[in-house]
């Protein structure tokens, strides 16, 4: 991120707390996509031990994206009306309870095991649908516009990182202790977290060890400080009816449109990619945690370069537009590779074109910058609901898609192709649909 290299007014040098927010952002993001891929790492054995089959699994996977699609625009308002600190903990804790009991789910089997998990999945989902606005908003709350793309890539990253660090982890306890106890450490571990977060987390005026300095260094570079300050005291219900001037500009719905592309990858490496490398390449549960790492370091890697690329042509150009499309478009050209896996057999190959198709995607991941570039102030969490809602109804779509793609035709090549497909169509909607990229004006 930027240096500092100007003192504030009387000569205080200006205080980087925005620094250790940023990296409170990046810790919760990846708890978040921890539990979301806990049932990734432990669904092999899981379906095997509970007779489920793949268009069942299928189903499964796209419990957490129902309900949070659901829960995108309800989120957004508890965030503009509440504010992020006390909404977001409350998810935290809420989806850690939630995903610990999915532990629970074998003591049972068939049909039964079925509609508990694929409840507890969904109410998963529901908790954490204000995640993502909330990060969205904290960052616009903190971070100046010349620093945004990279605040938003390093607790973007974090989906990257979990599965570098949670993948191996959850594929040793399932090698070793069993499959519940993916689910277990997991949700243990988040409430712990939501904890942490209360202590961590306030808003920029309110921090106790913020100075002036930073205060006025963000404010210049836009950063929304007095966000949750001025909607505290309101007590008017949903804005909802600004959602129609949303869905009325062209450049939003490119972006939605590109979003639930770019999530289209997403949701397959936490969801089928391990079951990929165990079904279609014959890998153990155990080397399968560890060789989904190496594409997430490469995701990690990507996308903290596509917000440190993103920050740099803002600096260079001055242009939000050029700034935020060259990555992402770069980015998702790159993620095609993955359909090459379908033409070569050595398992090396598959991780490299994997690896390389994860790095492109890191690189694009940059639709939460765009997002909080184009927000109305008014409803940024709102905004930022749909946006996200938008894009996860990928999440249901893509799990059930590649569940009958498989199940139809007893081979992943077909899957590869149609995500690959959607990487494609994520290029064309930010080169020909998006337009110029700036700030919503609500009409009121």
């Amino acid at each position: 991120m930027e240096s500092i290299q100007s003192a504030s007014v009387g000569g205080v040098k200006p205080t980087r707390v925005r620094f250790w927010i940023v990296i409170m952002l990046f810790v919760v993001t990846a708890v978040n996509y921890g539990d979301r891929a806990t049932l990734a790492i432990a669904g092999a054995p899981m379906s095997a031990e509970l007779g489920l089959d793949a268009i069942s699994m299928g189903y499964v996977f796209s419990a957490f994206s129902w309900a949070y699609v659901i829960g995108q625009l309800p989120g957004g308002w508890l965030l503009d009306r509440f504010g992020s600190k006390q909404v977001y903990f409350w998810s935290i804790f809420t989806w850690s309870v939630f995903t610990l009991l999915q532990g629970a789910v074998g003591m049972l089997s068939g049909m039964w095991a079925l509609v508990l998990l694929f409840s507890l999945r969904f109410l998963v989902g529901l908790a954490e649908a204000p995640s993502f606005p909330g990060n969205s908003r904290i960052v616009a709350a903190w971070f100046p516009a010349q620093e945004r793309g990279t605040a938003v890539a390093v607790f973007n990253s974090a989906q990257y990182f979990a599965t570098v660090i949670f993948a191996p982890i959850m594929g040793w306890l399932t090698h070793t202790l069993g499959w519940q106890f993916v689910f277990y450490f997991m949700g243990g571990f988040g409430i712990i977290v939501s904890f942490i977060w209360l202590k961590v987390i306030h808003n920029p005026k309110d921090h106790p060890s913020i100075n002036q300095g930073e205060i006025d260094h963000i404010e210049r570079g836009g950063a929304l400080t007095n966000m949750d300050q001025t909607q505290s005291g309101k007590k008017e219900g949903p804005k909802f009816h600004y959602i129609k001037q949303l869905l009325s500009s062209r450049m939003l719905i490119g972006i939605y449109l590109g979003q639930y592309c770019i999530n289209a990858l997403t949701y397959f490496f936490i969801t089928w990619f391990p079951v990929y490398l165990v079904q279609a390449r014959g890998m153990s549960i155990l080397k399968a945690g560890f060789v989904a790492s190496v594409p997430a370091l490469c995701g990690f890697a990507g996308g903290i370069l596509g917000g440190i690329i993103s920050d740099y042509l803002m600096k260079k150009t001055g242009s939000i537009t050029f700034a935020r499309k060259t990555p992402i478009v770069l980015g998702m050209m790159l993620s095609i590779s993955m359909i090459f896996c379908n033409y070569v057999e050595s398992e090396m190959l598959v991780v490299g074109f994997m690896a390389l198709a994860f790095f492109g995607k890191g690189i694009g991941a940059l639709g939460w910058a765009v997002m909080a570039d184009t927000a109305p102030k008014e409803i940024s969490g709102l905004s930022g609901g749909l946006f996200n809602m938008c894009g996860n109804v990928s999440g249901i779509v893509t799990p059930i898609a590649i569940g009958y793609i498989v199940y139809t035709t007893g081979s992943f090549n077909g899957a590869l192709i149609y995500v690959g497909i959607h990487a494609f169509v994520a290029v064309i909607s930010y080169l020909f649909i998006v337009g110029k990229i700036e700030r919503i004006q609500l009409k009121v």
